[in-house]
């Protein structure tokens, strides 16, 4: 495989996911070409016209879009932004139940315009969704997959940055599982530089601040904690502005590019499992390495008894939605 030269990036959906993931691939330059779609032809119009007109400070690339499904047409990369959203009192489940029949519809259309595509869903929940653009495109999974913990690993990584006081470039550690309530760092795997996380020494005086006369490793509680404010992040954003995009823009961008640019990126996306570590059947995040073609081989990553029992539990949490979805 090689780099994609003239590269079509397709999003579906103007809301504020898809279009914060079209000017994130606007300025990181991630395709030649972005193409953004909606059944709203004022909205996607007028947001094709605001990228446009910044297009001669991102280098060469295009914009283009509208509300005729056609403007995906021969992409390269097909990202899905688009579905219901959750009303008051209405469930996670029923809201899937939603996007799911949205899938069936749409999948076999995109499938039709970008047959030679890999399709990335970012719309939640992004783990059973997965699955069912899985089968409704009857393509395999190494080429229809979820953008999964992609972002709740960064969060987790920019947390340990924050707290052990190094650049988040050098911090290595993944959420994995569900990018739900059941996900879960993989602690036994973290790294700082070359140093495992679990042999960092933590420098705190006898207050807890950083500048310290003793040092000492990360405590079980802390880990705990951290564990807890990368799954609730989201709420935390979504409660003071509403929504969660402009990470998850980045971040699905940096998916884009790993296939574009056909790098061998291992990143943590979702994609259907066949007896990885005894699960098959679920779309859960694991290290996978991303090229040209989609997903090239997923990683068998040692798990410690804990983070097996864990990853267990969170499969079991996604085969119980999909059951109830008719999907298993």
């Amino acid at each position: 495989m090689s780099v994609i030269e003239n590269s079509k990036l397709a999003i579906v959906g103007a809301g504020a996911v898809g279009t914060s993931l079209a000017y994130a691939a606007l300025i990181r330059e991630s395709a030649r070409e972005v193409a953004l779609y909606d059944i709203n032809s004022t909205k996607v119009a007028a947001e094709v016209l605001d990228l446009a007109h910044g297009t001669q400070f991102t280098g060469a690339s295009r914009v283009t879009g509208g509300d005729d499904l056609d403007v995906v047409s021969d992409a390269n990369v097909v990202v899905i932004t688009a579905g219901a959203r959750q009303h008051p009192g209405q469930s996670r489940l029923e809201m899937a139940g939603v996007n799911v029949e949205i899938l069936r519809d749409l999948m076999p259309k995109l499938v039709e315009r970008a047959p030679d595509a890999i399709f990335v869903l970012v719309t939640n929940p992004v783990d059973v969704l997965a699955v069912a653009a899985q089968q409704f495109s009857g393509l395999p999974p190494a080429r229809v997959f979820g953008s999964g913990t992609v972002l709740d690993s960064s969060r987790l990584r920019w947390m340990l940055s924050e707290r052990v006081g190094v650049a988040i470039s050098n911090v290595h550690a993944l959420i994995v599982g569900e990018h739900g309530d059941s996900e879960f760092p993989l602690w036994s795997q973290a790294r700082i530089g070359p140093i495992s996380l679990a042999d960092w020494m933590l420098t705190r005086s006898a207050g807890g601040s950083a500048s310290s006369s003793g040092s000492v490793p990360f405590t079980e509680a802390e880990f705990e904690s951290i564990a807890e404010d990368v799954k609730n992040a989201a709420y935390r954003v979504i409660e003071g502005k509403g929504a969660t995009n402009y990470a998850i823009g980045l971040s699905g961008a940096r998916i884009v590019e790993a296939v574009l640019r056909d790098e061998g990126a291992i990143l943590p996306v979702s994609s259907v499992l066949t007896d990885y570590r005894g699960v098959s059947g679920v779309a859960l995040s694991v290290p996978s390495v991303i090229d040209a073609s989609g997903i090239a081989r997923v990683i068998d990553v040692p798990f410690s008894p804990k983070e097996q029992a864990l990853f267990e539990h969170s499969a079991a949490t996604l085969r119980a939605s999909l059951d109830t979805l008719g999907l298993a």
